[in-house]
């Protein structure tokens, strides 16, 4: 993906946060669920999700050619928003290369620009599939999805409850956590231990991410996208379990930190994002590679 893409996205997002509002703090709609496209009905992953909910509007969203295929057009005068797609490809090895050779796979980075449905003028047929939504499910239930998370998590790491601090031993592989009730409100527990279980997916006996394994020191650069990486985890698996990420720190300090290093490398959201969608997959045991 070229520089450009990356700042465009990345732009988007530090708009949002320069007004104070920090994109994967806020919850999706539990009664619409996350990002999608209309057409196809796929969920947007990765930066994507991010990108979308930063711009508001219905969760629904479509390409100009999908509006017009399925008999509706984009308004006069909307301006759409541009995403990320990566595509798999395997690149054959060169004609003089070894017998023994393999193919090269590694992921190429298309954008493109989708329009909320808000935006289009469609059939009434496809303005129903907008007006629907799901049943709201009540709190006892949201705990019990984010229960099930946890106990069905593969290659789940040893999960302690002592003393009065969060957090994550790569060594030990060990996530240590206070006890339930020191915690203000289910929530708050458990949006608190996805963080530390997205930590937990970096470990070589899981995803093998450099930005934990090799992680220096607090303030080197590994530390900040492994932090942004397991915020962005944890915002995830809150969305799916239906509950609010209660670990939010929107302060004024907060954000200008991330607006300070997001300004000094604008391919850190991106891969951050990338490497948090992976690891919400590996907790939730979605082995899935391709995002829309």
């Amino acid at each position: 993906m070229s520089r450009d893409v990356y700042a465009s996205v990345t732009a988007r997002i530090m708009d949002a946060l320069a007004q104070g509002v920090v994109p994967w703090h806020k919850p999706w709609d539990g009664r619409q669920g996350r990002p999608r496209n209309l057409v196809s009905g796929s969920v947007y992953r990765g930066v994507n999700v991010w990108v979308l909910m930063a711009a508001g509007g219905s969760p629904f969203w479509l390409t100009y050619r999908q509006a017009q295929k399925i008999g509706g057009h984009v308004k006069k005068g909307e301006r759409g928003v541009e995403v990320v797609f990566w595509k798999w490809v395997e690149k054959r090895p060169a004609a003089d290369a070894a017998d023994d050779a393999k193919p090269e796979r590694f992921a190429v980075a298309r954008s493109f620009t989708v329009f909320n449905a808000a935006q289009c003028e469609l059939p009434e047929a496809w303005r129903e599939r907008v007006e629907v939504q799901a049943p709201e499910l009540d709190e006892a239930q949201k705990i019990l999805s984010c229960e099930r998370i946890v106990e069905h998590m593969p290659n789940r790491p040893e999960i302690v409850h002592a003393g009065v601090r969060a957090f994550y031993r790569p060594s030990a592989d060990r996530v240590t956590m206070p006890e339930s009730g020191r915690f203000a409100a289910p929530e708050l527990y458990y949006s608190t231990l996805f963080h530390e279980l997205t930590h937990a997916t970096g470990h070589p006996s899981r995803l093998n991410r450099p930005t934990l394994v090799d992680m220096v020191a607090f303030g080197d650069t590994n530390y900040s996208k492994e932090e942004l990486c397991a915020e962005m985890g944890a915002a995830f698996l809150c969305g799916v379990a239906g509950i609010e990420n209660r670990t939010c720190d929107d302060s004024a300090s907060y954000i200008q930190g991330w607006l300070r290093k997001l300004q000094d490398d604008t391919k850190l959201l991106v891969h951050a994002a990338a490497q948090a969608q992976r690891a919400a997959d590996c907790i939730l045991g979605d082995a899935s590679e391709d995002e829309e």
